[in-house]
């Protein structure tokens, strides 16, 4: 592929707001993950205490992606993304100013950082619309690398949270967001052809697509699989591993930076090689990491190296999905990216919350890990059942599927 060409064929400052935008959205949609840790031990929370408190704004996040989806669709994707962004810096301020440090309030920051959670919805379109199809892999794998947000929260959280205590790391996370929106409001630009606004009965009818909800599932394993380690692992090395706040948290970071990183990579390799056959390779991949995992090694070192692969088979996925999703639903691609992105909410939700459910009830992490590992070889079964009939029914000459 020509970079050059792929810069002429859409508008690079757009998709460099976009992935900005995401990127520090996405740094404190996480945030109670890296800071876990030392929120736990002050508040001397219990495993499944610690698993709602991570999982709380995944959840929130997914939900709301289906209100930014329809707003998209609505006002387009750069005023949603503006009314999201203020939302988000204004619940991190209040909760600063305000000096709460009771469990009630950490879960309602959480309900907060969600609104930072559903500006998956808005970063996409935003992104996508300016983009022909056999570019979307690319396009969209690059602004969605701004999950690489998700890597600052865990590197430096735990660290500045022991400097100065980890309430005012809450109020600092302001800051970025404020510097990220300001670059948001001078570069991006919603594209010529926007969709055209649509009733609640479109976005109903959208559903009866069964193809819609095979690409909310396969999401659900794959980013939700990425969500749900990203805010569980500090906690995990913590747990199982012995490691400190700081040190669990440059290991997550490690983790969640490999996701992030072969986002990009994974929807330009789709592109070259087609998403069905780039997805079905990973899903087995992530089956077999996290199935290692559940295990718990005794070594650090082979624990580690499993959830490296399995962050990367995963992260990989998210890019291969939609390169997918706008071949399929170009015109519909508002509400269908809130409502991919969802459902890849609460697949990030149901992972954390049910590590430290299993934690609590059995005193392992094993039977969390083992049944996403299943939901993984069930996405494989899906996709060989229907690739066939894809590649027949809706493939776009310039596109490979």
């Amino acid at each position: 592929m020509n970079s050059r060409d792929f810069l002429k064929a859409g508008h690079w400052p757009t998709l460099l707001a976009a992935f900005l935008y995401f990127d520090m959205s996405f740094m404190v949609w996480i945030l109670l993950g890296p800071l876990g840790v030392q929120i736990a031990a002050d508040l001397k929370l219990d495993p499944a205490a610690k698993g709602l408190m991570v999982a709380l704004p995944v959840l929130a996040g997914a939900l709301l992606r289906v209100v930014n989806g329809a707003l998209v669709d609505r006002i387009g994707p750069k005023k949603a993304g503006l009314i999201g962004q203020i939302i988000v810096i204004v619940g991190l301020v209040a909760f600063w100013a305000s000096g709460a440090r009771s469990y009630v309030a950490i879960l309602a920051l959480g309900l907060a950082l969600g609104v930072a959670g559903a500006s998956f919805a808005v970063a996409l379109p935003l992104a996508s619309r300016w983009y022909p199809p056999k570019y979307q892999g690319l396009a969209l794998g690059l602004a969605g690398a701004g999950n690489s947000g998700t890597v600052f929260a865990a590197l430096f959280a735990p660290a500045l949270a022991v400097a100065f205590g980890w309430t005012n790391v809450v109020g600092l996370a302001a800051i970025p967001l404020a510097i990220a929106l300001a670059v948001y409001v001078l570069l991006a630009k919603d594209a010529p052809n926007p969709a055209p606004s649509r009733r609640f009965a479109d976005y109903v009818r959208v559903l009866s697509e069964p193809d819609a909800w095979l690409f909310m599932f396969y999401y659900a394993v794959t980013f939700g699989g990425f969500s749900g380690l990203a805010s569980s692992l500090a906690i995990y090395f913590n747990t199982q591993y012995g490691l400190n706040a700081v040190s669990a948290g440059y290991c997550t970071a490690a983790c969640v930076f490999a996701g992030s990183l072969v986002r990009p990579v994974g929807g330009a390799i789709a592109d070259r090689f087609g998403g069905v056959r780039v997805l079905s390779a990973l899903y087995g991949l992530a089956a077999v990491a996290l199935a290692a995992v559940s295990f718990g090694f005794a070594s650090f070192a082979l624990g580690f190296a499993s959830l490296v692969a399995a962050m990367l088979a995963l992260g990989m996925g998210n890019g291969a999905v939609f390169q997918l999703v706008p071949q399929r639903f170009r015109a519909e691609m508002g509400v269908m990216t809130g409502l991919v992105g969802m459902t890849g909410g609460v697949g990030g939700f149901y992972l954390a919350s049910s590590l430290g459910v299993a934690k609590q009830m059995t005193g392992s992490y094993q039977a969390g890990f083992l049944v996403f590992a299943t939901l993984a070889l069930v996405a494989l079964a899906l996709l060989t059942r229907v690739k066939r009939r894809w590649r027949s029914d809706w493939s776009l000459a310039s596109a490979r599927i």
